[in-house]
């Protein structure tokens, strides 16, 4: 075996990963915010789950994609561990449409299918396009490099120390151990078998029935991906990626003594149905897959439970009102770039829950003058600030990365939404500051303007807990109708109770310091619906380029 031939299957190899990589990341950009919402939505059972997981990683061409992409599903709250089980289940048989494209030899077209595909990347102005004509530059790549290591290796057969190598790889568990082996490090069951099928047909094994048990490796090292992603998450991310392993390795055992049962039967069928031994690997790796889903999918929930004996506890959680810790972002969180914006936007509305919270609080402290609850306010203003400064930066470093393109059309509002909400917790800490003003001064409230300031912070709830459903995901345009309408309320409420406030200073009902607080804390509530509404605008107003 000369350098040459080492090239030629080093360059192959690299063709072949390279186009797997463009196809993976041009799917997931151009559509990947529609496939995670066909993740979501249709996972309710396991059989639905396994469906959407054949049709994910089948178009994903990469089924560490799909695991890794469940992991991090499971990891953010949007699905448990029951509906994750199915879509790695699915992954599995999903992630053999690989092989079976390469057995069918498309190689001839490679040049054409890439040429077409830079052509119209190049000519395009249209983002998706261009992400669709990657997808297609990322095939022809692929069957590029399957053509390159099929030159390579078809000289192999000259070469004495191959082929004796090869003839002598009769050991089924050192076949399983190669196969992991070599999936573990290129992270793709697709690239093994997709190597084992191309020695086979060109003939190198001298009994091919070894590749069943080269199979059977690569569907344990095709669990490296999953488990590596995971081990940045929480205990659940993590036992989502237990699944795929325990699946593999349980499915693996009851293929391999299968095997070693009843070879010779299994191995004549495969033979009927197959032709050459290329489709004779490329059929027995989609029909291992399909019989260890058909056996394991009724056991599934088992199989879940399994996950808590080996990943026992709980995670530490950052409570709702833990300060200054980040719940759903950050470096100890895992993070994907298909659920990077989904995480952000569940911090930001956790940042506006608190903010909402505060800004009672300092109404609240406004009347009773307490100072402990003083203080609270100040050091949930500095927890809030601490949060957007955090969020912010999230952002900044996800637009950096590699997103899905509706959610990189809508991510400058989140940098909006985040100061809005910031705003609104410098207004409750301007109300707090009142507070100390009034009990500095002596200033005191009539029962009048107790209750009108306790009807306009009333209102502006109401538009806070709309627009903290907006961020949610339930924002329409006929919710922003209705908060256009109650901002237009609570400016006409302000309007009044300054009027009624200039009243009762002109009737000497109230003193000069006291009215003058009244005034600014009106003012502030203003802004605050202001704020609110500026919020709900930019959530919907992405949800709209979505």
């Amino acid at each position: 075996m000369g350098l040459k031939e080492i090239l030629s299957l080093a360059g192959g190899l690299g063709l072949f990963l390279l186009g797997m990589t463009l196809m993976s990341e041009g799917i997931e950009k151009a559509a990947g915010a529609k496939l995670r919402g066909i993740l979501e939505m249709f996972t309710t059972n396991r059989v639905k789950g396994m469906l959407v997981g054949i049709l994910f990683t089948a178009v994903m061409q990469s089924s560490s994609a799909c695991t890794t992409l469940v992991v991090s599903f499971v990891n953010s709250g949007l699905m448990n561990l029951y509906q994750a089980a199915g879509v790695i289940f699915g992954a599995n048989i999903g992630t053999t449409i690989t092989s079976q494209l390469v057995s069918f030899n498309l190689s001839e077209y490679a040049p054409l299918i890439l040429l077409g595909g830079v052509i119209a990347a190049m000519v395009s102005k249209n983002q998706t396009v261009e992400k669709v004509a990657d997808v297609v530059a990322g095939f022809g790549v692929l069957f590029l490099g399957i053509s390159t290591m099929s030159s390579g290796m078809s000289s192999l057969r000259e070469s004495e120390a191959v082929v004796n190598t090869l003839a002598g790889l009769t050991n089924p568990f050192f076949a399983v151990f190669m196969g992991l082996i070599i999936t573990a490090v290129v992270q793709s069951s697709s690239v093994t078998v997709s190597l084992t099928l191309l020695m086979a047909q060109q003939g190198l094994f001298r009994d091919v029935n070894i590749c069943l048990f080269i199979i059977l490796g690569c569907n344990i090292g095709a669990c490296t991906t999953a488990l590596l992603a995971s081990l940045a998450g929480k205990k659940d991310a993590k036992r989502a990626a237990m699944i795929h392993l325990l699946f593999n390795v349980i499915g693996t055992v009851l293929m391999f003594i299968l095997f070693m049962v009843a070879m010779d039967p299994v191995s004549a069928w495969l033979h009927s149905i197959s032709g050459d031994d290329g489709r004779f690997v490329a059929n027995a790796h989609t029909i291992i897959k399909i019989m260890q889903v058909i056996v394991l999918l009724p056991f599934s929930n088992y199989i879940v439970k399994l996950t808590y004996l080996v990943i026992p506890g709980k995670d530490q959680k950052v409570g709702y009102r833990d300060t200054f810790q980040l719940k759903y972002i950050g470096e100890k969180v895992l993070f994907n770039p298909s659920t990077a914006v989904v995480d952000g936007l569940k911090e930001l509305e956790r940042m506006a829950s608190l903010a909402n919270d505060n800004l009672n609080r300092a109404m609240n402290v406004l009347i009773t003058l307490d100072e402990e609850d003083i203080k609270e306010v100040y050091e949930m203003e500095k927890n809030i600030d601490f949060l957007n400064h955090s969020i912010t930066s999230y952002l900044i470093k996800i637009n950096q990365s590699t997103l899905p393109i509706e959610d990189l059309q809508g991510l400058g509002d989140l940098f909006h939404v985040a100061n809005d909400i910031e705003r609104i917790g410098d207004h409750a800490e301007n109300i707090a500051d009142l507070a100390v003003r009034r009990k500095e001064s002596g200033a005191d409230f009539s029962p009048q303007a107790q209750k009108e300031l306790a009807e306009m912070l009333e209102m502006v709830n109401r538009m806070l807990e709309r627009s903290l459903k907006v961020i949610l995901g339930s924002g329409n345009l006929e919710v922003m109708k209705e908060l256009y309408q109650m901002e237009n309320e609570v400016d006409e409420k302000e309007r009044q109770l300054q009027q009624n406030h200039i009243d009762r200073l002109t009737k000497g009902e109230c003193t000069p310091e006291a009215g003058m607080i009244f005034s600014d804390v009106c003012a502030a509530l203003e802004r605050v619906a202001d704020h609110a509404l500026n919020i709900a605008s930019y959530i919907t107003k992405r949800d709209a380029l979505v």
